[in-house]
Formats: C-alpha cells, structure tokens, sequence
C-alpha cells in the first residue's frame, strides 16, 4: 500500500512540476502575439505586415538597449550625483521618444498614417491585456509587496 501511495505522490508532484513549466514567459510567442494582435486590429494585408514589422522590431531592439542603460544605472550617493542620474534619465526619455518620432515617419512611408495609428494604439492595448493577465492571483501582494487598493 505504501509502496501506491509512493508511486501516486511522485505522479502527482511530476503533473505539478510539467504545469509550472508552461507558464515561462516565451519572448518569440509574445513577440508573435503581439504581431498577430496588432495586424488584425490594424487591418494589415500580408504585404503591409511584411513592411511594417520588421521596422516595429528595429524600433523594439533600439528601444530595448536604451531601457537595459537605465536600468544599468545604479543609485549614486549624494545630491549632486542624484540631480545627475535624473537628468541622464530624462535624456534617455527623450531619446526614447525621438527614437518613436523617427520610426513612426518610416512607419508612414511604408503604411497609410491611419493604420500606424491604429498598430500604435493595438500595441499599447496589447500590452495593457497582457499586464492585467500577470497581475496575482486575488490576496496575494503583486512585486512592489504592497496590497492592491481595494477601493477600485
């Protein structure tokens, strides 16, 4: 009898263990989610998906590096230092948002300015969906360990 329950644990435990495992976060899928998402919101045909994407990507990749330098940057000691690091941060957000200026110009070279705008708002409802899809489970406190506001 020992011996089943043994046997019935160890099955169990592995089931628990192969759930888990699909739920790793999987960059290529997100990626294809969001592609899938934001072409059949902004009614791209084969062909304006083929030229749009690929500049969306190089707009990510480029985006990616300057967010991975802010991240990068540790806490400085003093004021001085401080007022620094804030005004290094405030030219990497203003990088950032050149950086959507000048792909968004492409982006309208390649594509009508109506569809841009519908991919824009698509991408950014995208990821909207997605964030609410991680939040924790209800009573659990989410990252920044504080309980969610139970007032909304």
């Amino acid at each position: 009898m020992k011996k089943y329950t043994m046997i019935l644990c160890c099955l169990l435990m592995a089931l628990m263990v192969s759930a888990q495992d699909q739920k790793k976060f999987s960059p290529e899928k997100f990626q294809a989610d969001l592609e899938a998402y934001i072409a059949k919101e902004a009614h791209f045909t084969p062909q304006e998906s083929a030229k749009y994407f690929p500049l969306l990507r190089e707009l990510q990749a480029k985006q990616r590096a300057i967010y991975a330098r802010m991240r990068q940057a540790p806490k400085p000691g003093d004021d001085a230092k401080c007022a620094e690091a804030i005004r290094e941060w405030d030219k990497a957000n203003i990088e950032l948002k050149q950086l959507d200026q000048q792909y968004h110009k492409k982006m309208m070279q390649v594509v009508s300015p109506s569809k841009v705008f519908d991919a824009i708002m698509a991408e950014s409802r995208f990821h909207r969906k997605m964030m609410k899809g991680w939040q924790a489970p209800h009573g659990q406190f989410p990252p920044n360990g504080r309980p969610k506001d139970k007032r909304r």
